[in-house]
């Protein structure tokens, strides 16, 4: 009698995806042999981060990598990326506003303009922009924001000068130019 066995390694299937903003590597669906280990690695694309990595529809967090050591089961593995936000602080002195203002959320990669105004009885001093002065300007744009970022507005009371004189036989106080 001739007795003959075959045999084949069990193998496994490990389904990778990626949301919108990144990347992982290896993707796909790959066949894993039973014992194995294999890393994945998370690339978010400029602008993004990671925001979940689940694994077995379970979250692992915001890890850059995942590694499934001896594989004895199938799998899946996905990441979802999110746009980073960076935030401009817009603050005003008394006597006029920012729009926006407080803590503004701006999308990476995106524009934001501000707008300076005068109250009654002010005018713009100076605006300034991550502490460099812009001037007195009605309106700043950050361009292109792929950081963190301030800008402040500056104003000052309109100022008059009177000149006060008095003539023959009389005074006033006070006299000369004075303002107010």
């Amino acid at each position: 009698h001739t007795i003959s066995a075959t045999f084949e390694i069990m193998t496994y299937t490990v389904s990778v995806t990626a949301g919108t903003g990144g990347s992982v590597t290896p993707s796909g669906t790959l066949i894993l042999s039973h014992g194995t280990s294999q890393t994945f690695a998370f690339h978010p694309a400029t602008g993004y981060r990671i925001s979940d990595v689940r694994v077995d529809n379970v979250s692992a967090g915001t890890v850059s990598e995942y590694t499934f050591s001896n594989i004895n089961a199938n799998h899946t593995v996905s990441v979802q990326f999110a746009i980073i936000v960076n935030t401009v602080t817009a603050t005003a002195q008394t006597g006029g506003s920012i729009s926006p203002s407080g803590n503004v959320a701006v999308n990476y990669g995106s524009d934001q303009t501000f707008t300076i105004a005068a109250g009654e009885g002010y005018y713009i001093s100076d605006v300034k922009a991550d502490n460099v002065s812009q001037g007195a300007i009605t309106s700043y744009t950050f361009g292109n924001v792929t950081s963190n970022h301030s800008i402040s507005a500056e104003f000052r009371p309109v100022t008059y000068t009177i000149s006060a004189s008095a003539g023959a036989g009389g005074s006033i106080s006070p006299s000369g130019s004075v303002s107010v």
